[in-house]
């Protein structure tokens, strides 16, 4: 009997134990699933408040709000009202009214998210909704939540941040542990995050983004890409990528357009980078502003190995010397150019001036591009890269070199980060202009500018982007994308381009656009590239009151003259030497294939055969001089 007494005591005190949970639960059910959905929803020990983010004038770009979740207990739910609290809050929390029903009466957990992160007034609707149906089960908590009220504005630059609250793109996780609170830190409950100031101008923003969805539009492109930056500072004042998203809900957004075609998108630049590799042979010696060269149409050049390397070019452009290559953007004559410098001392150059490496204007992802190095260079390669090819590129990269042209010869980091302010309002970081190095000299940085200014001209590729009362230094490209499936150019996807230094005579400001794979009337940079960034430097001009001149005018004298050995080649027709001096065709005569007559002093005043005739191997030359 004593063991049925142990056995029934033990029993009664399980029950006991049992009784009192049960009504322990179903306290806490009442308290947090009955109808009390006010606002002390739920609150946390400490309270974090993420750092908010602003443009440079501190106009707010993000910043954190209160934001709910709602969620149910299916046991105390009021069964035969679920279809008409569904409908009341349907709208307000932006779930549909039959998803709605089914979370509430389908099978599962009891535990479920009708929806998260909603606003405080959708909060509200909710609370009111319970009220009025007279509603069990339902619970509001408070979440801190990230809202970006500009939207898309920006939204590359700026990013997002996951459930977690913490950065997962953009400025949003370049500068995490700076805009994270650190709970450790927390005063009367809350502890506040750092305030980030990025570089970019709001307003101008708004205008170039408007501007670059019209080029999108009008073009039937893939994307947009945008930079416009201040040329002394580095700072970058918009930083455009379309398509693009609205961070406040980016998993609404195909996937596609979170792409950074700034700073992360990488492809080969075409035309535009001879002002580069110019940049970069002059600064090396291997050519000035007196060095010229002969297009017929093509370069031709025989390797050691007896490997024949041929490439078009894009007309006859007779004689030309740096201005002439940047102002027709002559193919035959940057590659001629190249073969004045060796492999090694090229591609030092050309990563001198920020290809191959990450820019560092405090970006996560950033792509560093690609330049292989020497070794691993074809016979085609320095001629190709010379034009722009055989080497991968970001927007970022292409408007940060030309700092070089745009400050004398030094390079200048271009950044996106303004200043650091913590909650107590101290500026914790404030951000100077870097100068990275020097790649070239003052002088030769002029005559590339110089150069460039010649490209709006009537004859020039760059002559839609023209404002007749600033002086613009431009240069275009159009370049070729490969295709993934054949691993060849494509004869249907491009990238049109345009880069512009202005004023050129003190620049002030580098804009670089890119379209990429156009599909209307025209897939050329001249044509549809340089007027879009014509009309962004109006807007940057007008904006920020960039002094309005006369005329542009090329600063070129149009003379073409050559100092010590000329690098004036002659390759399957005869170009037309007239006008040369003697000095320039010394090196024709190390020819063994063609034999070169040269009579008399001074100046070519006559030759034979005739310009345009062509050049066969064993043919005569005739120069006549005075």
């Amino acid at each position: 009997m004593s063991i049925d007494r142990r056995f029934i005591r033990h029993y009664i005190i399980l029950v006991a134990i049992i009784i009192v949970a049960s009504a322990t639960l179903v306290r806490y059910g009442r308290l947090a699933f009955g109808t009390d959905v006010s606002p002390s929803r739920s609150a946390a020990r400490v309270v974090t408040i993420r750092g908010p983010i602003y443009d440079r004038d501190g106009r707010l770009l993000a910043v954190d709000t209160d934001l709910y979740d709602v969620s149910i207990w299916k046991p105390s739910l009021s069964g035969d009202k679920v279809p008409e609290f569904a409908s009341a809050i349907a709208d307000a929390v932006g779930v549909d009214e039959s998803e709605l029903t089914s979370k509430m009466v389908g099978d599962g957990s009891d535990f479920a998210y009708l929806a998260r992160r909603i606003s405080g007034d959708a909060a509200n609707a909710v609370e009111r909704a319970v009220a009025a149906v007279d509603m069990n089960g339902i619970r509001l908590d408070r979440v801190s939540g990230r809202v970006y009220p500009e939207r898309d504005l920006a939204a590359h630059l700026i990013g997002f941040v996951g459930t977690e609250n913490r950065g997962l793109s953009g400025a949003e996780a370049a500068f995490d542990d700076e805009l994270a609170a650190d709970p450790e830190k927390a005063k009367s409950g809350y502890s506040y995050g750092d305030a980030v100031y990025l570089t970019i101008d709001a307003d101008l923003q708004f205008r170039l983004e408007a501007l670059a969805g019209d080029a999108l539009e009008k073009n039937s492109a893939e994307a947009v890409a945008l930079v416009a930056m201040e040329a002394k500072t580095g700072r970058i004042l918009a930083y455009v990528s379309l398509p693009d998203f609205d961070p406040n809900d980016f998993l609404a957004s195909d996937r596609s357009t979170w792409t950074d075609r700034v700073a992360i998108y990488a492809y080969e630049p075409g035309s535009v980078f001879k002002v580069y590799s110019m940049g970069s042979l002059m600064a090396l010696g291997g050519i000035d502003d007196r060095s010229v060269f002969v297009c017929d149409g093509r370069y031709e050049h025989v390797m050691p190995s007896g490997e024949e390397i041929v490439i078009k070019c894009l007309g006859s452009h007779g004689l030309v010397d740096v201005t002439k290559i940047l102002e027709y953007s002559c193919n035959a004559g940057a590659a001629y150019a190249s073969d004045t410098v060796s492999t090694i001392d090229f591609y030092a150059k050309l990563r001198e001036f920020g290809f191959g490496e990450r820019v560092g204007a405090d970006l996560t992802g950033e792509s560093p591009g690609l330049i292989r190095r020497p070794e691993e260079w074809s016979g085609r390669t320095k001629p190709t890269l010379a034009m722009g090819q055989e080497l991968l590129v970001t927007a970022l990269q292409m408007a940060g070199a030309a700092t070089v042209i745009a400050n004398e010869g030094v390079l200048v980091r271009p950044r996106t980060l303004e200043k650091i302010v913590g909650s107590d309002g101290s500026t914790l970081d404030d951000p100077q202009p870097i100068t990275v190095r020097r790649v070239m000299e003052a002088n030769e940085a002029r005559t590339i500018l110089g150069s460039m200014e010649a490209a709006v001209l009537a004859t020039g590729t760059g002559h839609r982007a023209r404002i007749d009362d600033l002086r613009m230094s431009v240069k275009t490209g159009t370049a070729q994308v490969i295709d993934p499936r054949t691993r060849r150019y494509s004869e249907d996807n491009f990238i049109a381009s345009t880069i512009a230094l202005f004023p050129s005579e003190e620049p002030e400001y580098i804009v670089y656009a890119a379209i990429f794979n156009p599909k209307g009337s025209s897939t050329y940079g001249g044509r549809i590239a340089a007027p879009f960034v014509k009309d962004v430097a109006n807007v940057i001009a007008d904006l920020y009151g960039v002094a309005r001149s006369g005329s542009a005018t090329a600063t070129h004298s149009g003379r073409v003259s050559v100092a010590g050995v000329d690098s004036v080649r002659i390759g399957g027709t005869m170009p037309d030497l007239r006008g040369l001096p003697k000095r320039s065709l010394t090196a024709l005569l190390s020819r063994e294939d063609i034999v070169v007559e040269i009579e008399g002093d001074g100046w070519v005043r006559e030759q034979s055969p005739a310009p345009g005739t062509p050049v066969e191997p064993g043919s005569t030359i005739t120069l006549r001089l005075e």
